[in-house]
C-alpha cells in the first residue's frame, strides 16, 4: 500500500460485516487513522436521516459502500421484495447524499448476481445488460445493478467520481454460517463439520451439483477494493474474481474431504441450482489496477474450516455478522 491512504478520511458502510472487517484491516495497515464505520444499530442507512448523520459524523473524503442485505438462494427466494427495496434505497440515497456532501470518491460494491442468467462464460463486464438475472436472486441483483446506472449518470452530469466493482461470491474466516442466510461455502462447511461431530452418515445438498461457481477469498477481495479505490477512476464496471470456476459437486466433495466427512452425499434435484454457470473474466481488473487473486481453494478453504471449528470450540453462535453491520 502507498501513502495515498495515510490520513485519508474514509467511511466504510458494512465495515462491521464479513468483507467490511477485512477492508478496515487493510485500511489500518495502510496508515488510515480516520476510518468511520456507521453501524446499523446507530445509523439506519435505509433512511435519509441515518445517511445524513453518518456523513456528518464521519466527514469522509471517500466512501466504500459495502453494506447490503444479503443471503443465499433460500434467503433470496423468501425475501425478494425486501432484498430489492432495502438494497436499492440504501445505495441510491447514500450516493445522492454523498454527492451533495462533497465526497471526492464513491466506491460501489455490486454483485455477480447482477449478470444475466445465461451469460457466456467467462462473464465479461460488457455482457452485464444482455439479459435478465437468474430468477432466484434477480431482485437483489437488479437493485445493485441500478447503482451502476446511478454512478455513471452522476459522473456524466455532475462529474462525480463513482466506480463500480463486481465481486464473485466471497468466502473465508468471519463468514456467515447461519443456515437461514449463509452462502454455499459456509453452508457446506457447516453441514460437513456438524455431520462429523454428530456421527451422521449423510448430508443433504441442494440441486444436482452440476452448476458451477467461482469464489474469491475475502482478504483478496479487500486487496482488490483498495487497489481500485486508489487507482481506478473510470465509469465502467470491473469484475473481481479468480478467473476459474468449480462445480458445486466438485466443491462438496473437496469440502467433505477437508473436513473428514466420509458419509453419503444426498443430492436433492427438487431444490434450485441457481445460475447454471458463474466465472468471471478478470482481465480488466488486472489491466486497470493490477489485481490478481493470490489465494487458491487449497489455502483458503482449510483456513475457513479451521476458523469455523474454532468458533464451535468457543461455543459461539453460527450466526456471524452480516454485511449490513
Amino acid at each position: 500500500m502507498t501513502d495515498f491512504w495515510r490520513g485519508r478520511r474514509v467511511m466504510v458502510t458494512g465495515g462491521g460485516g464479513f468483507l467490511g472487517t477485512a477492508v478496515v484491516r487493510r485500511l489500518e495497515a495502510g496508515g488510515t487513522t480516520k476510518i468511520f464505520v456507521p453501524r446499523s444499530r446507530d445509523y439506519d442507512l435505509r433512511t435519509k436521516d441515518g445517511i445524513d448523520r453518518a456523513l456528518a459524523d464521519g466527514n469522509p473524503e471517500l466512501v466504500i459502500h459495502l453494506a447490503a442485505v444479503v443471503g443465499g438462494i433460500g434467503a433470496n427466494r423468501e425475501n425478494p421484495g425486501r432484498f430489492f427495496y432495502e438494497n436499492a434505497i440504501m445505495g441510491i440515497q447514500l450516493m445522492e447524499q454523498a454527492r451533495l456532501f462533497g465526497v471526492q470518491k464513491f466506491v460501489t460494491i455490486g454483485t455477480v448476481c447482477a449478470y444475466p442468467k445465461f451469460t457466456p462464460v467467462p462473464f465479461k463486464e460488457d455482457d452485464l445488460w444482455n439479459g435478465y438475472p437468474e430468477e432466484t436472486n434477480a431482485p437483489y441483483g437488479l437493485a445493485k445493478r441500478m447503482l451502476l446506472v446511478q454512478g455513471q449518470a452522476y459522473r456524466q452530469q455532475y462529474g462525480f467520481n463513482s466506480i463500480y466493482l463486481l465481486p464473485v461470491n466471497l468466502y473465508g474466516p468471519g463468514d456467515n454460517f447461519d443456515p437461514r442466510s449463509s452462502h454455499v461455502i459456509p453452508a457446506l462447511i457447516k453441514k460437513c463439520v456438524d455431520a462429523v461431530e454428530s456421527g451422521a452418515d449423510h448430508i443433504d445438498v441442494w440441486g444436482a451439483g452440476s452448476a458451477s461457481r467461482e469464489f474469491l477469498y475475502v482478504e483478496d477481495a479487500a486487496v482488490a477494493i483498495m487497489l481500485a479505490a486508489e487507482h481506478y477512476q473510470g465509469a465502467e464496471p470491473v469484475n473481481l474474481g479468480v478467473g476459474a470456476e468449480i462445480t458445486i459437486r466438485e466443491l462438496v466433495i473437496y469440502i467433505a474431504h477437508l473436513t473428514g466427512f466420509d458419509g453419503e452425499l444426498r443430492w436433492d434435484p427438487s431444490k434450485p441450482d441457481g445460475q447454471p454457470r458463474r466465472s468471471l473474466d478478470t482481465s480488466r481488473a488486472r489491466h486497470l489496477f493490477g489485481f490478481v487473486a493470490g489465494t487458491g481453494y487449497g489455502e483458503g478453504l482449510p483456513r475457513t474450516i479451521e476458523w469455523y471449528r474454532s468458533l464451535r470450540r468457543l461455543g459461539a453462535s453460527d450466526a456471524v455478522r452480516g454485511e449490513y453491520e
